[in-house]
């Protein structure tokens, strides 16, 4: 029997913001979730996560390449497209994670800019290269979906609009634009998953709300507009092999979720990745980069785990060049 797809966007879509709990508000909460000494408390009560303290914000001026990278993750053309590369340490998001096996490593980044289009290549140590998500396992009493495994991942977010602070319970209200690539999911699509998250001391509709020093904030986490990268697969009512994929990659991605190219590489107990975008896409949902501006961002590395267990960076203020 055929597996039948199902839409992201209807398994994904929020619970009642009263009701969603801190660590499973998505992808990127703790990635922008620093600098701020307490805790954060869902309105649910649920027990609340001490994000890591962040250190101070790092400076890099983007360089012009001399040509364009070729999206493929092999890093090897990048030092005679730019010799410049900067290291970025990445730490825990939330202090005493068990469940964080990335821990504190460091990752070579370069940066780049071409024609219309911003380069990233990115290249960190992870001894295996975990590629399934959460497959569908054969058990006495039919397929069970082991949320246990999970696959490699890498996100960079960037200052989208309004007072942008490195914690999301700050107070502020502001908007941040967040590329995420996943190894066993936007990888064989050759993209990384373009998303934003709105952060706001006002109601927002459709959003989680929790308790900070400041008053109640509202965090919602959203894919862009556009056709799904992948989608989720039922599992199968009869037994096909013992272990069948939760996921199939959609026929053709398009729209500002499928903005961000993205191809990475796991050789010699590195990953090596290569993203891509346009400038300006024109789309509202995605931060416009270049024209001299200073857009500041982060990273996060995802070793087999998602939501809060990942390690991420400091804040990195990337100074475009006009």
């Amino acid at each position: 029997m055929n597996n039948v797809p199902i839409l992201i966007d209807q398994v994904q879509s929020l619970p009642s913001p009263r009701t969603r709990k801190l660590a499973s508000l998505g992808i990127t909460l703790p990635l922008i979730m620093g600098a701020w000494s307490g805790t954060a408390l869902a309105k649910d009560g649920s027990a609340p996560l001490k994000p890591a303290t962040m250190g101070p914000a790092k400076t890099i001026h983007v360089p012009v390449l001399s040509a364009a990278p070729v999206i493929d993750g092999q890093l090897d053309e990048w030092p005679n497209l730019s010799k410049e590369s900067f290291t970025v340490t990445v730490h825990p998001a939330v202090e005493q994670d068990s469940s964080n096996v990335t821990g504190i490593l460091d990752v070579e980044i370069r940066v780049g800019v071409h024609g219309d289009r911003y380069y990233l290549a990115a290249r960190w140590p992870d001894k295996t290269a975990d590629t399934v998500f959460r497959p569908w396992r054969w058990t006495d009493t039919g397929y069970q979906k082991d949320n246990k495994q999970l696959d490699d991942g890498f996100a960079v977010r960037f200052q989208l609009d309004g007072d942008y602070d490195s914690c999301m319970l700050s107070g502020k209200d502001y908007r941040v634009d967040i590329w995420h690539w996943t190894a066993g999911r936007s990888n064989a699509a050759g993209l990384a998953e373009d998303r934003y998250q709105i952060i706001s001391l006002n109601p927002t509709e459709g959003a989680a709300e929790y308790e900070s020093p400041y008053g109640v904030v509202s965090i919602m986490n959203r894919s862009d507009a556009g056709t799904p990268v992948y989608t989720n697969l039922r599992a199968p009512k009869e037994h096909q092999k013992d272990e069948e994929p939760s996921i199939t990659l959609a026929a053709n991605p398009s729209g500002s979720i499928a903005d961000v190219r993205a191809v990475g590489v796991w050789k010699d107990g590195y990953w090596h990745l290569e993203m891509s975008r346009l400038l300006n896409t024109g789309h509202d949902d995605d931060a416009v980069l270049g024209q001299g501006k200073t857009i500041s961002s982060a990273i996060a590395v995802f070793n087999r785990a998602a939501n809060e267990h990942k390690s991420v960076s400091d804040t990195i203020n990337l100074v475009f060049p006009p």
